[in-house]
């Protein structure tokens, strides 16, 4: 299972694979664009050489993007609606313009129109999405939520329903957080396997594509999202020793989002939790 973390396109977007390397990932996630602005400048053929040339040159694979968080695909208002979907659309051009196998989306928050209504937004979007990219490679993957206010996500349920209706759904597939999932109220610590048992059940383990792995600092079933290092949140190391052991994963790409920064003494915190994870993959 390939290990790596989010990872800044700051000084260009080939850049993430320097950083990736350089703390030792084996993949990355990465924004194609500025995760705070609805528009971008498009990608010119310099970028996207530099791009596929540092990732051959670093070996880092696979690279995953995530969506801007601005995006909401459920939201009752129709311009910020439209505005998403337009939003969407530049971020899968971007994406399969560098030749990425996945974006990584939150569902989106229905704002109040209830969970039903927003959940047939998302999947009405996603059709359009794909209707006018039907000759792209490059897949969605839903992620799962902590469900804080009305974001949708947090249940299993919810993902397996937007997927119901997305009719070229081959394309649509499923990236489990850890921190989310745990605050959602899916113990993962003590009911492991009942939990992917569940998921599997309800979605379908097949649909698991990737996994973003965060402790929390928030309880079980808490609904809030709150990254933290590998081993000392709620999660504990036990959880994470299981995943890294789990064969049924062994080919997905795991990403940390935890927070960026230097422990004291001075060891950059990416590092830090990558080799935690390492040392539980190979025990």
């Amino acid at each position: 299972m390939p290990l790596g973390a989010h990872m800044s396109i700051a000084g260009g977007i080939g850049n993430a694979f320097l950083r990736g390397k350089s703390v030792g990932c084996e993949c990355i996630q990465i924004f194609t664009k500025s995760s705070n602005q609805w528009k971008a400048r498009p990608l010119a053929e310099e970028d996207i050489k530099g791009f596929k040339k540092n990732r051959k040159d670093t070996g880092v694979w696979p690279v995953v993007a995530h969506n801007s968080y601005l995006i909401n695909l459920a939201s009752p208002d129709n311009e910020l609606y439209e505005k998403s979907i337009d939003a969407m659309l530049i971020e899968i051009e971007r994406a399969e313009a560098l030749g990425l196998p996945y974006i990584i989306m939150h569902p989106g928050a229905h704002v109040g129109s209830g969970e039903d209504a927003g959940l047939a937004r998302v999947a009405d979007a996603l059709n359009l999405l794909f209707e006018r990219t039907k000759d792209y490679k490059v897949s969605l993957l839903l992620e799962t939520t902590a469900g804080q206010g009305t974001v949708l996500g947090y249940r299993f349920e919810h993902i397996a329903e937007i997927i119901a209706n997305v009719k070229n759904n081959k394309k649509v597939g499923v990236c489990l957080d850890t921190c989310h999932s745990y605050a959602a109220g899916y113990d993962i610590k003590k009911r492991y396997d009942a939990v992917f048992k569940e998921f599997d059940k309800i979605i379908g383990l097949k649909r698991l594509k990737a996994f973003h792995l965060n402790d929390t600092l928030k309880v079980l079933g808490s609904r809030v999202d709150r990254h933290w290092h590998i081993g000392k949140g709620e999660l504990g190391l036990e959880t994470f020793e299981r995943l890294m052991r789990d064969e049924r994963f062994k080919e997905l790409p795991m990403i940390l989002e935890t927070p960026k920064g230097m422990d004291e003494d001075g060891n950059d915190m990416d590092v830090v939790n990558l080799g935690i994870l390492r040392k539980l993959r190979r025990k």
